[in-house]
């Protein structure tokens, strides 16, 4: 009986089978790659804003302590935005014909708020509280980055399950004294963090909380 098939295609199959997986991982790969890419987190990118505001130059270069612009975020789930009279303490004073500020200006006069967009908006069915964060020893560029770093503000991480969870699981790698909270340029885990971070932990009474009901309630 003749031979159907070239001796060749068994190494023919075996070629095919192996791409075809290859192929169904690239796909895979690239799928997780694109999900955590720049364009679907949109971490590293600037938003417009109605004013484009710098904390580099008013945290980094003047010193501005976070809670004089966002004044609940030690009492408060959310950290809050100044009003415009905030802006105004300051800048009634100096750069009064900055054509840049020609929105504040206007929303002092009318009483109309500054439309910002949020930089960071968790979906709804996630639950996040600032102010328990902050008073157990979980600073702001811990989540917001160097802020004091960015002419624009920007997304620093994606704030996805995963990441969030990492902490949750093991929060002695992240926490800090509260006296250094509000410090942008403090840096954890710090050189010392495996003995000081156990010790936060147990003094601020930090569980490790992943129960999901813990942020989707």
């Amino acid at each position: 009986m003749a031979q159907i098939f070239h001796r060749s295609s068994n190494s023919l199959a075996n070629v095919s089978i192996a791409s075809a997986v290859l192929a169904l991982g690239g796909l895979v790969w690239s799928a997780y790659k694109l999900n955590a890419g720049y364009f679907t987190t949109g971490v590293s990118r600037s938003i417009d804003q109605t004013v484009p505001f710098s904390h580099k130059h008013h945290v980094g270069d003047d010193g501005i302590d976070c809670r004089y612009c966002h004044q609940f975020v030690e009492t408060s789930d959310f950290a809050g935005l100044p009003p415009t009279e905030t802006c105004m303490s300051c800048h009634s004073q100096i750069w009064l014909n900055a054509e840049l500020l020609e929105p504040v200006r206007e929303s002092f006069r009318t009483g109309k708020s500054l439309e910002w967009t949020r930089v960071y908006d968790l979906p709804d069915f996630v639950y996040f509280n600032h102010s328990i964060h902050i008073n157990k020893g979980i600073g702001c560029s811990s989540c917001h980055g160097r802020v004091d770093k960015m002419p624009l503000t920007f997304k620093a991480n994606t704030l996805f399950m995963q990441w969030c969870v990492e902490c949750h699981r093991d929060p002695s790698r992240h926490v800090r004294p509260k006296s250094e909270v509000f410090n942008p340029a403090y840096e954890t885990p710090a050189p010392d963090q495996d003995e000081i971070g156990p010790k936060l932990v147990a003094e601020y009474k930090i569980q490790s909380l992943t129960d999901c009901v813990t942020c989707h309630r």
